[in-house]
């Protein structure tokens, strides 16, 4: 092995020669370990230091270039082998009194011999150039024989986190979500008729009920006293409902005394006298049919029903009666 620097030449055989050659010949090995060991060599300025040029797979030599300088040094950018087997895990400068120690960590995964080239260095714009260096890369022997075997084991997956879940219960969310929505509309209270009547205002439900006589034409199929009835029965409604008073249960009298109080005692109510009188009339009139057997002409039977509308209508407050109670009571 050469080693040259600084236009010296140091051969092992040189040296050797001074020597008698049965002791060169049994000294030449044990100088050439120790110059490969160590590998310490100088260059004057410059000298490189390689810990080990034999490693297994996956081991690591320790490589410096130190420079007895500290101004006006150019370190290399390390040149690897030309096959690209061998990497630098770590290089850092070091200082060491008037020295700077550049230290390489090397490495190889990849079995072989490799040639490390020379390295240029520049102290003080001269150009020193180091020496190359053989690798040789080892692989880890195993003894197939001592070594048990063991069945492959199977994979083991990693465990579930709520993360892996999480999209899911989003989406189960969002379905009970629906879910709920349509069992509420199946399944919720729907109001009977009695209680849609009820929402319905009373002048309104009136109004309703009267068109609805008219298209039964009870009166016209000789349903006299059911029609007197039923006519009765919407203007009692409506006035129980509308007025708040106990219609339904009272007799003609008591209702038109019970009117007749509330309409004193009451500035709200103000019905005008020949209403209570229309209405009494119409309601002494339909007792004659519904308990007398009284069998009124086509033209009473008209009247009769023109009068329950005009009662109702007039009993009913006008919408601009209804905004100034409500101004009121703001």
């Amino acid at each position: 092995m050469n080693l040259k620097g600084n236009k010296h030449i140091y051969n092992i055989n040189s040296i050797c020669k001074s020597f008698p050659k049965i002791w060169a010949k049994q000294m030449q090995p044990v100088l050439l370990f120790f110059l490969l060991a160590f590998s310490t060599v100088s260059f004057g300025q410059v000298s490189t230091e390689i810990d080990t040029t034999t490693i297994r797979i996956g081991e690591q030599i320790q490589y410096h270039i130190t420079v007895d300088a500290v101004e006006g040094v150019q370190f290399p950018k390390l040149q690897l082998d030309s096959l690209k087997k061998i990497e630098v895990v770590k290089s850092e400068i070091d200082s060491l009194k008037n020295r700077l120690i550049q230290k390489y960590a090397l490495t190889s995964f990849d079995s072989g011999q490799y040639v490390l080239p020379s390295q240029t260095v520049i102290v003080n714009n001269k150009k020193f150039l180091t020496d190359s260096v053989i690798i040789d890369v080892a692989t880890v022997a195993v003894d197939t024989i001592k070594q048990p075997m063991y069945h492959i084991k199977d994979i083991n997956n990693e465990p579930y986190t709520f993360d892996d879940f999480k999209k899911y219960i989003w989406w189960l969310l969002a379905i009970l979500a629906i879910i709920g929505i349509i069992l509420y509309f199946v399944y919720r209270k729907k109001p009977t008729p009695e209680e849609k009547i009820a929402k319905i205002p009373p002048f309104v439900l009136a109004k309703q009920r009267l068109k609805e006589l008219d298209s039964r034409e009870l009166w016209q199929h000789n349903k006299v006293k059911l029609y007197y009835v039923e006519l009765t029965d919407i203007v009692r409604s409506f006035i129980e409902k509308e007025l708040q008073i106990p219609a339904l249960e009272s007799t003609t009298d008591e209702l038109m005394e019970i009117i007749a109080d509330f309409n004193q005692s009451s500035d709200k109510l103000n019905i005008p006298e020949e209403t209570l009188s229309k209405l009494k009339h119409l309601l002494k009139e339909a007792d004659l049919v519904k308990f007398a057997k009284s069998k009124p002409v086509q033209h009473t039977i008209e009247n009769h029903r023109a009068e329950a509308e005009n009662i109702i209508d007039k009993l009913h407050p006008k919408e601009e009666e209804i905004n100034l109670e409500k101004e009121d009571g703001q």
